[in-house]
């Protein structure tokens, strides 16, 4: 039948039982109990109410059998027509697999050993009007599965394990900076100024106030008027927005992890984030080793530490600090890296992300970038040209984003003034000049460390995924 004539023979079905006076949509009916609480402990001549959704029908002569599942687990029930006369013909004619019933039974053990419920009566609770995918093989169509969230979930218990994985994951990091001391705050979503990271922002229009606002691109900016205001130690974990492609490991929307930790240094910093990644991964698999793309990531080691410049010359064979402007662009063409209107130490990032970081699987720290990338951090004391940084890469994915703060206002305004003047050569990511912050660092800001960690990225190397999509429950699609 196809899916039109199928949509026509529901709707008659739902007229049907309308017509027979009965409510298909109550918005009242029986106090029930959860699937998995009647599982275990099974007793069997249980009187049981059961609630849920009907996955599958098989019909037996003058009797049925079908699956019932309610979110916390999955049971069998049985249908006879001599136990429920005209109710049953009435079941057959109108219900369908998809259809939300309330069953009152008592609980038996089939032949086969099968916990089952045998129903004296039955309540309506939704009826459906498309059918459910073929129940072997789910949605095959990728992009369909993640158009159709709620269908995948629904099929497929191996999407759903991810995304109870996610919950886990971010319950668990809640959990470890808070037994550590920190305060989770909220910072806002609408910002004046777009701050905090090098990405274009997507910018809307209040009407009230007549002014243009934009999305964040991260919470940083905010998080830092908090250690000018007293807190020492803050986290957020919330959405933030980047008007910028989608690839596997970027999405428009996504989730961020931010926090930030007065009087500690970046070694300092390195070794919590070690701590907090290793303890995340046993808390929440109960092991030190994963697989991601059937590769094996040991996190029982300390993690390897290189700068930035020596992972470059180490893949390349020469000394990236010397080497002229062309000779970084004939490198970046040869992996049809864009140069045009771009630094040469954005070039250099491309060049990082483009030839080294995919090859990086064990967990690595990456220090010391060029501080032309990282307008908010502090000098590297012992090398003023590079930032007092790192980056977390597991897999071949950058999880985790951390550096010294600045906290010079006077250093702070030199490195807006030479944003804006990148800004004016052509780079749309260059970050804005934000005076309200320079006024909230001229009363004064400890020496703290910040942390940003992708919270889809780290949830798709432990639920070994290939995409961020995977673990975004609804990832943003173009409308067919």
């Amino acid at each position: 039948m196809s899916l039109e004539n199928i949509k026509k023979d529901r709707a008659k079905k739902l007229k049907k039982i309308k017509d027979a006076g009965i409510n298909p949509y109550p918005s009242f009916f029986k106090k029930n109990q959860r699937i998995k609480d009647v599982i275990s402990p099974f007793k069997k001549g249980r009187k049981v109410i059961l609630a849920g959704r009907i996955i599958t029908i098989r019909r037996h002569g003058g009797s049925l059998f079908l699956d019932l599942e309610d979110g916390t687990g999955r049971i069998q029930a049985f249908l006879k027509k001599d136990k429920l006369g005209e109710n049953y013909n009435f079941f057959i004619e109108n219900i369908d697999s998809g259809d939300f019933i309330l069953f009152e039974g008592k609980m038996f053990l089939t032949k086969k050993g099968e916990k089952t419920i045998e129903v004296f009566k039955y309540e309506i609770l939704a009826k459906s009007l498309l059918p459910l995918p073929e129940k072997w093989h789910g949605i095959q169509d990728i992009e369909e599965r993640f158009r159709k969230r709620y269908l995948d979930l629904l099929m497929s218990s191996e999407t759903k394990e991810i995304f109870v994985l996610r919950s886990k994951i971010v319950s668990e990091i809640r959990k470890i900076l808070e037994e550590e001391g920190f305060l989770e705050v909220e910072t806002p979503i609408l910002q004046h100024v777009h701050g905090g990271a090098a990405a274009t922002p997507f910018k809307t229009h209040h009407k009230s106030l007549d002014i243009n606002l934009f999305l964040r691109i991260a919470p940083e900016l905010y998080l830092k008027r908090l250690l000018v205001g007293g807190f020492d130690k803050v986290y957020e974990i919330g959405r933030v927005f980047r008007n910028e492609g989608i690839d596997k490991s970027h999405n428009p929307d996504f989730t961020m992890l931010e926090f930030y930790w007065a009087y500690i240094n970046l070694e300092e910093m390195m070794d919590f984030c070690e701590k907090m990644i290793k303890l995340l991964v046993k808390n929440v698999f109960g092991k030190n080793k994963i697989k991601y793309q059937g590769k094996d990531i040991n996190f029982t080691v300390p993690f390897r530490k290189i700068n930035f410049y020596d992972l470059l010359e180490k893949k390349f064979k020469v000394d990236f600090r010397k080497i002229s402007d062309i000779k970084i662009k004939e490198i970046a063409n040869k992996f049809k890296i864009p140069t045009k209107e771009k630094s040469r130490f954005k070039i250099l990032d491309d060049i990082f992300k483009k030839a080294c970081r995919e090859e990086i699987l064990q967990p690595t720290f990456v220090l010391y970038q060029p501080i032309e990338l990282t307008p908010l951090a502090k000098n590297f004391n012992r090398d003023p040209d590079l930032a007092s940084r790192f980056q977390l890469i597991i897999g071949g994915w950058e999880t985790v984003n951390a550096f010294s703060e600045l906290n010079d206002p006077i250093d702070q305004k030199k490195r807006f003034e030479y944003e804006k003047l990148e800004r004016k050569k052509g780079d749309k990511e260059a970050h804005p000049f934000d005076i309200d912050f320079i006024e909230a660092l001229s009363y004064g800001m400890p020496p703290a460390v910040g942390f940003g960690m992708g919270i889809d990225r780290i949830v798709a190397i432990l639920t070994d995924s290939k995409s961020l999509k995977e673990v975004i429950l609804f990832p943003l699609m173009r409308p067919r």
